[in-house]
C-alpha cells in the first residue's frame, strides 16, 4: 500500500463533528484534552503531515494505518523522500507536523527546527543485484570491477554518503553509471536492468522480491544507519505531533519496523 499525499481533504464522519459539538460547552471547564494525540485544542479531528526518508515508505503506510486505528481523529499523510529534499522542504517552511530522516547529520542541519530527535530504529546496507545475480557480485570489492554497471545514491542523501564511507574504507574505487536522488531510486534502476548492482539499504531490497536478490555485506565493511523522528517547530498540531514521535518507541511500532527488517535503535 502506497502512503497517502498531502492535499487529502482530513475525513469527517457525522459522529465526529457531533462529538467535536458536545465537547464545545465543556472546553470552559478544561475537559478537552488532545495529550493522546488524538484532538487539537478545539476538539476537533487532527490532521498530521509526516515527512519520511524514502527507505520508510512502505512500513509507514502500514504504521499510518494502525496509528490511524488506534487515535480516531487523528489523520496521518506521509510524504516521503530523500532525506536531504525533506531538510530543504523543512527550511523553505513546507507546512509539516512531524520529520524522520535516514541519518543524524540531516537532522543535527536542522537543529532550531525541530523538537528533540528520538531514534526510531537503524538499518544496514546490502548490494542489490537483478534477479538471480547474473553477474555474480559476491561483495564490496567485486563492485570496483570493470563493465560492471553499479549505480549509487548521491553524495549528499544519506544512503550515498554511507554508500563512500562504505567503499572507501575497502579501497574500491566505484565510477557508477547514474547516482540518484534517493534509496528508492537507487533499487528502481536495477530492477529495470538499467545497472548491474547498487548498494541500498537491507529494507529497500526486502521490498522487491523476485525482482532482486540481495548480497549481504559483512558487518566489520557495512555501516549502520540510524532514523532519528522529531516533531517539527512549525508544526500548528504540536501535542498530536509528539504523541505520534511517542507512538513511533511503542511495542506496536517497533514491532513492524522490526518485521520490515529494520533493527532495533
Amino acid at each position: 500500500m502506497s502512503p497517502k499525499f498531502s492535499g487529502r481533504p482530513v475525513r469527517r464522519t457525522v459522529a465526529a463533528a457531533a462529538t467535536a459539538a458536545l465537547l464545545v460547552p465543556l472546553a470552559a471547564c478544561g475537559s478537552d484534552d488532545d495529550s493522546d494525540g488524538k484532538k487539537d485544542r478545539g476538539g476537533k479531528d487532527v490532521s498530521l503531515t509526516v515527512l519520511a526518508a524514502s527507505s520508510l515508505t512502505d512500513v509507514f503506510a502500514t504504521a499510518e494505518k494502525a496509528y490511524e486505528k488506534e487515535h480516531p481523529g487523528t489523520s496521518i499523510t506521509v510524504s516521503a523522500a530523500g532525506s536531504q529534499e525533506l531538510a530543504a522542504q523543512v527550511k523553505q517552511g513546507a507546512p509539516a507536523d512531524v520529520l524522520v530522516t535516514a541519518d543524524t547529520k540531516t537532522m543535527d542541519g536542522l537543529e532550531g527546527e525541530t523538537g528533540e530527535p528520538t531514534v526510531i530504529a537503524k538499518n544496514r546496507l546490502v548490494i542489490a543485484t537483478r534477479e538471480g545475480n547474473p553477474e555474480g557480485v559476491k561483495g564490496i570489492k567485486d563492485l570496483g570491477r570493470s563493465g560492471l554497471k553499479v549505480v549509487l545514491a548521491d553524495d549528499t542523501v544519506p544512503v550515498g554518503r554511507y554508500s563512500k564511507q562504505v567503499l572507501d574504507k575497502q579501497g574500491v574505487d566505484v565510477r557508477p553509471v547514474s547516482k540518484e536522488a534517493n534509496v528508492r531510486s537507487v533499487l528502481s534502476k536495477v530492477e529495470l536492468g538499467e545497472a548491474d548492482a547498487g548498494i541500498v539499504y537491507k529494507t529497500d531490497a526486502a521490498t522487491a522480491p523476485g525482482k532482486v536478490d540481495a548480497v549481504e555485506i559483512p558487518d566489520a565493511q557495512n555501516a549502520v544507519a540510524s532514523y532519528p523522528a522529531a516533531t517539527l517547530k512549525g508544526s500548528k498540531n504540536g501535542e498530536a505531533a509528539a504523541a505520534f514521535v511517542k507512538w513511533l518507541s511503542t511495542p506496536e511500532a517497533q514491532k513492524m519496523l522490526r518485521d520490515a527488517g529494520f533493527q532495533k535503535p
